[in-house]
């Protein structure tokens, strides 16, 4: 059953948010739908399967840095669009607080849009990649992709 990408987006954008492994989304197979569960919280989102973790049938949305999109992402775009501020960039996140300085660095030299439209880009790739390791059908606006 194909899931759309803004549902996957919203899942990664969860599972990312704790950036400890609190937040947890599955993904059933056979219906598209996507099972929400967070051990921060005392009551959940809603009723999971009794068989979320044993069945073949979910699949766990991976974290963004899973798929690669936290530092290699940043320096990669530092290369390409700052080049000369890399090594800048490389040493913010070698420390605490990486991300809201970068991101305090981007809005200084006016590059923020640049960035966002780039992650973003990144973002739907990587999990269209993913999708498509592990058989996933990506329902379109128009069309229904066999991914």
């Amino acid at each position: 059953m194909p899931v759309s990408m803004s549902d996957l987006l919203l899942a990664l954008d969860f599972v990312s948010s704790d950036g400890g492994g609190m937040n947890e989304a599955f993904l059933c197979r056979q219906t598209g739908k996507i099972h929400w569960r967070s051990s921060d919280l005392d009551d959940q989102f809603e009723e999971l399967p009794d068989d979320l973790e044993e069945s073949d049938n979910y699949i766990a949305i991976p974290a963004k840095r899973q798929l690669d999109l936290g530092k290699p992402l940043v320096l990669a775009f530092a290369g390409e669009f700052m080049p000369n501020d890399y090594d800048k960039v490389y040493r913010i996140f070698g420390g605490r607080g990486a991300y809201r300085n970068f991101k305090m660095l981007l809005e200084e030299k006016g590059q923020l849009n640049e960035w966002n439209n780039f992650e973003a880009q990144a973002t739907e790739r990587a999990l269209r990649d993913w999708c498509k390791e592990h058989s996933i059908e990506i329902a379109n606006e128009n069309r229904t992709l066999s991914i």
